[in-house]
């Protein structure tokens, strides 16, 4: 069966159960779920119930698609993302972004748990990102094009809105919370890279690294949303000095860094020119 196929009966399938219209999408990264647990006059749809749509199995990936209210502002959140290491194909990660664009949206909220590979971006700290490197090895636009989200070739020279990177800077100087800007270079994983990788990924211009939303902000780009990118940095990821981690690891810090992420985040969406 088609993917535009499954993606209308999971469609349709949610306009039965008449949730919220969002105008804004999120997705969560590892740990970050909980930014969720904020939204009013929530309705929580698992994965599991809607047709065709793709399942997590990390933890730290809850599994919801989450329709409600943040500051005021109609969204619906991604209370945990789909990884291709999971699924080891492009489809499962391009299928939960044109649904959310089907639904709606017209900004997609991408956020992640990630390593900082400058010096400066110590566990804690968090990143807009301004543009980002592809090191997954595929892209989730190859094969058949569906013209009715995007053209075959779609632009990325802005894959990060400059306009709503403005907000999130402005925003965190109101706020007092520091917010560094920088490269996301995006790899396959799953697994933490060697020296020899990172130092490659830092010639090449990546200041952060992780596992996740390259393929998503490319996908949202061919259909035409604008995006925030926030990374959350959960370890030091600098080659002379790489010492051993775990998934654990990664939560814990993302935990700690929630009361300033929620914070931030919420303000953001605040400020955004939508209902």
């Amino acid at each position: 069966m088609s993917e535009a196929v499954n993606l209308e009966k999971a469609y349709n399938f949610l306009l039965r159960e008449d949730l919220a219209s969002p105008t804004i999408g999120l997705v969560l990264g590892s740990g970050l779920g909980v930014l969720a647990d904020i939204i009013t006059k929530a309705s929580s749809m698992p994965y599991r119930d809607i047709p065709h749509f793709p399942q997590v199995s990390v933890e730290g990936h809850k599994g919801n698609l989450v329709f409600g209210k943040i500051s005021g502002k109609t969204v619906v959140a991604m209370q945990g993302r789909i990884h291709y290491y999971e699924h080891t194909d492009m489809a499962s990660i391009r299928f939960p972004i044109r649904l959310m664009k089907m639904l709606g949206i017209k900004t997609l909220i991408v956020t992640n748990a990630c390593g900082g590979i400058r010096t400066d971006l110590y566990p804690g700290a968090l990143m807009l990102i301004r543009d980002h490197l592809n090191f997954v090895g595929t892209n989730p636009l190859i094969g058949p094009n569906d013209p009715s989200f995007g053209p075959r070739f779609p632009d990325m020279s802005e894959p990060y809105d400059n306009d709503l990177g403005s907000i999130a800077l402005q925003t965190a100087q109101q706020l007092g919370i520091d917010l560094s800007e920088g490269v996301y270079g995006g790899v396959s994983g799953p697994y933490y890279m060697s020296k020899v990788e990172l130092s490659l990924l830092r010639l090449a211009g990546a200041d952060t690294v992780g596992m996740s939303t390259v393929p998503e902000v490319i996908v949202a780009n061919h259909c035409n949303l604008a995006v925030l990118g926030i990374s959350c940095i959960t370890d030091m990821a600098i080659p002379e000095s790489l010492s051993p981690l775990t998934h654990e690891e990664v939560i814990e810090v993302a935990v700690q860094t929630r009361p300033k992420f929620i914070k931030l985040i919420s303000a953001i969406i605040e400020k955004m020119p939508y209902p």
